[in-house]
């Protein structure tokens, strides 16, 4: 495969830096700037698999892009691999958004035919692409165009830097942490006549350390080639600076960046920060640099902005928006509007509420033909729930099986972010087995079915479906039960995809319930499937015994439930183990038996555990031979 040397990346970032004494206030997607297609890339024959891959990627571009600002995305296989990025600047409306990009996309396509990489700029949006991944490029080299300063003095036009480079400065520092576009705009007033106006922007495929990096360069250009109070602009790959003497940008009430409204800074300000001794600034840059890049290497979950978030969610979606930009809909999953989920929840009414947990809460709804639903509510400013929403929508609604719980839909509008399950009437399985009356409720036979239907979905995650999945929140509160009693298995917000031959993975953030983690995951963040056999077996005893894992048991000792099954175990008195109720419903030997698979699933080694390929076997009809288990595990109560 072609690999580029540094001096084919500094073309591929080529800067280009123009002044605008010529441009109307009235912004459009028709305004095109410039457009480079690289001769130093790997280029490609008309009708290969290449061209066909890169329409693809061209035509997934607007609708993603409207809906989130940016997009970076990918298709094909091997050599005819193509990468794409689109981005909008950070005023523009949604429809205009997608305007810009489908024009740029076409000329792109048009203008760099058989070219194997190319970026064009339009004054709302960029759009690039690429036969390699982009991702890694980070070169930053640049040039600019002279431009005829004699108008005015030599001292006015350095009075005049002085402003516009402060504006910049703190409009940098401000989009570079800005958790929401990326983009900010701001005003300074030069003179009682004369206000400056500014923006700059980033592509979110970089850090903040990266995006000031790149700023500052940008700024640096600028300086050198617009000093003249005309104003100018520097396009680059990642980021994008401008100032005018006029206000070019779009104020709205409906930009997410508090910074998009036009903050204005006070001369006086101006004076006593341009005037702060030059040493100081740089060596709090410096550290701020420094500090950065050491908390990003100590980071193992990199922390994603809400519209990044929701981009992730998109890409692979085949999201689609109206020019309001309104969901409509996806390949997989139907989107709902807000008005009907609230009709259907009665405003979210607390009547209506059926639970509250790490997501969100839990509300019952019925839609107009009658359909009961459950709709679970984000709750606002939950950085982990927004991680769940994103997880549970894209694993969820590709895994249909009759032992997990099914997503209908999901609503995103404004700050509200819905997931629409079926409706379980029965509530969860603890409501069952930890509850003395309707515990009664249980006889054998629903036991069983409880049991065999909570291992054939886990079979299902671990084997059988499209995706090996590793569910690492099991337990009892997540067993929902349909009005047959079915089991289906719920809440897919702390579970990972695993690949073909990956068999373990590791995390140093632990999210689970303590009494169902495995010890190795609990204590060290190594997960497998051999995790979530142990918390089955954790459910598998809790419902033979009818007692929460986390309870204590033979107080003198404060045993949990795990060692005081293995302790009856040893001495032959397994029945005194079962709840009363079950033992006059069920034969003697299935409760033997069922607890002898609870303590095999609970060993303290993750390789003595079974499969659940295995478990689901010894639960059938026809019994097998079980080797005899270990000591289990502690359990953390």
């Amino acid at each position: 495969m072609f690999r580029m040397t540094s001096s084919d990346a500094r073309l591929v970032m080529f800067l280009f830096i123009m002044s605008f004494t010529v441009l109307s206030t009235q912004t459009g997607p028709d305004v095109h700037l410039k457009t480079f297609c690289s001769n130093n890339a790997l280029n490609y024959t008309r009708n290969s698999a290449f061209e066909n891959n890169l329409k693809i990627v061209l035509k997934r571009l607007p609708s993603i892009t409207s809906l989130t600002g940016f997009n970076y995305t990918f298709f094909g296989e091997a050599s005819a691999e193509v990468y794409g990025q689109a981005l909008c600047r950070g005023d523009v409306s949604s429809s205009a958004c997608r305007t810009c990009v489908e024009k740029a996309s076409k000329q792109i396509f048009n203008d760099c035919i058989s070219r194997g990489e190319a970026i064009i700029w339009y004054e709302l949006c960029q759009v690039h692409y690429s036969f390699q991944n982009m991702t890694s490029l980070s070169v930053y080299a640049g040039k600019y165009l002279d431009r005829d300063s004699k108008e005015k003095s030599v001292s006015d036009q350095v009075h005049f830097l002085k402003f516009s480079k402060y504006l910049m400065t703190n409009l940098s520092n401000e989009a570079a942490f800005n958790p929401f576009n990326m983009f900010a705009t701001g005003k300074i007033n030069f003179s009682r006549s004369k206000t400056i106006f500014a923006h700059v922007q980033y592509t979110r495929d970089i850090r903040p350390h990266e995006c000031l990096k790149c700023l500052k360069s940008a700024i640096t250009d600028l300086e050198g080639c617009c000093s003249s109070r005309k104003g100018g602009m520097v396009l680059s790959r990642n980021c994008n600076v401008r100032f005018e003497l006029y206000q070019f940008y779009n104020v709205s009430k409906h930009l997410s960046s508090p910074t998009s409204r036009g903050r204005k800074w006070k001369a006086g300000k101006v004076a006593c920060v341009v005037f702060i001794p030059i040493t100081v600034l740089a060596i709090v840059i410096g550290s701020c640099i420094v500090f950065l890049r050491h908390k990003r290497r100590k980071e193992t979950d990199v922390e994603r902005s809400h519209l990044a978030l929701l981009q992730e969610l998109a890409n692979p979606r085949g999201v689609t928006i109206t020019e309001e930009g309104q969901f409509v809909s996806s390949e997989d999953l139907p989107f709902m509007d807000l008005d009907t989920i609230e009709a259907a929840t009665r405003n979210f009414s607390d009547s209506n509420k059926l639970g509250k947990g790490g997501f969100g809460a839990v509300y019952k709804g019925v839609l107009t033909d009658g359909k009961e639903i459950a709709v679970k509510r984000l709750s606002r400013n939950s950085w982990q729930g927004l991680a769940e929403f994103k997880n549970e929508i894209i694993l969820t609604a590709k895994l249909q099986h009759r032992n997990l719980v099914k997503l209908l839909g999901c609503g995103i509008e404004g700050e509200e972010k819905l997931l629409i399950y079926e409706f379980m009437p029965n509530k969860s399985l603890d409501v069952f087995i930890f509850d003395e009356a309707r515990r009664e409720q249980l006889d054998w036979e629903t036991c069983y079915s409880i049991i065999s239907g909570i291992a054939r979905g886990l079979l299902y995650l671990h084997e059988d479906s499209r995706l090996r999945i590793i569910h690492r929140d099991l337990k009892t509160s997540n067993v929902l039960l349909d009005h047959e009693m079915t089991a289906r298995i719920s809440d897919f917000g702390m579970a990972r995809i695993f690949g073909e031959n990956q068999n373990n993975a590791n995390t140093r953030r632990v999210a689970g319930t303590f009494g169902y983690m495995a010890p190795e995951y609990a204590m060290e963040g190594l997960f497998s499937a051999k995790s979530d056999v142990f918390s089955f077996g954790v459910i598998l005893l809790e419902i033979l015994s009818g007692r929460r894992s986390s309870g204590s048991y033979l107080t003198q000792r404060g045993q949990t439930l795990l060692t005081y099954a293995w302790r009856l175990w040893n001495e032959g008195r397994e029945m005194e183990f079962a709840d009363p109720l079950l033992m006059g419903r069920s034969p003697e030997i299935e409760i033997v038996t069922f607890m002898h698979i609870g303590l095999l699933c609970v060993q303290e080694d993750p390789a003595d555990r079974p499969t659940m390929s295995f478990v689901v076997s010894a639960l059938g009809s026809e019994p097998i031979a079980l080797p005899l288990p270990k000591k289990p595990a502690y359990s953390l109560g």
